[in-house]
């Protein structure tokens, strides 16, 4: 209804794919160090992060599956297949999670939203039963006119 009087001013150039790429990117190197210090909790060898700077070079060590990969001194190591399995639940963990605020995101600011109508329940939540009841000429005055007359 709305949407044909909105008129973006700003074009889309090169920075927005910039930041969605290198969104992606933080974001696939902390799940993969959040799911390895994960497998080394169960392994038993405690809770485990990176010093920052091997924290991005030791993913392609950490995909190879090995848990000990940029940690010095962690007895004992995970092994391949739980740092694996956990990569698989951290991410899909991960990608649920953004895929549910994504939808969140997309229903509250996206381009099919309701501008500036309330919905009926937050409308009885806001106003009442009574006080709506009280104001039903004025917020539907065609099915409630202000001199409504009795039909004989």
């Amino acid at each position: 209804m709305q949407r044909e009087r909105v008129q973006d001013q700003y074009p889309w150039t090169w920075e927005f794919p910039l930041v969605v790429i290198c969104a992606v990117l933080l974001v696939g190197v902390t799940v993969c160090q959040l799911a390895r210090s994960v497998a080394n909790w169960f392994a038993g060898a405690g809770w485990w992060w990176p010093t920052f700077d091997k924290w991005v070079t030791s993913v392609p060590g950490v995909l190879a599956g090995d848990g000990a990969a940029g940690l010095p001194g962690v007895q004992p190591v995970a092994t391949a297949e739980a740092v694996w399995g956990w990569l698989v639940v951290v991410g899909l963990l991960t990608v649920l999670a953004f895929t549910v605020a994504g939808v969140r995101g997309w229903q509250q600011w996206g381009p099919g939203r309701m501008r500036g109508m309330a919905s009926i329940s937050e409308a009885h939540q806001l106003l009442g039963k009574d006080r709506l009841w009280k104001v039903r000429h004025v917020v539907r005055p065609d099915l409630y006119p202000l001199n409504r007359r009795a039909q004989p």
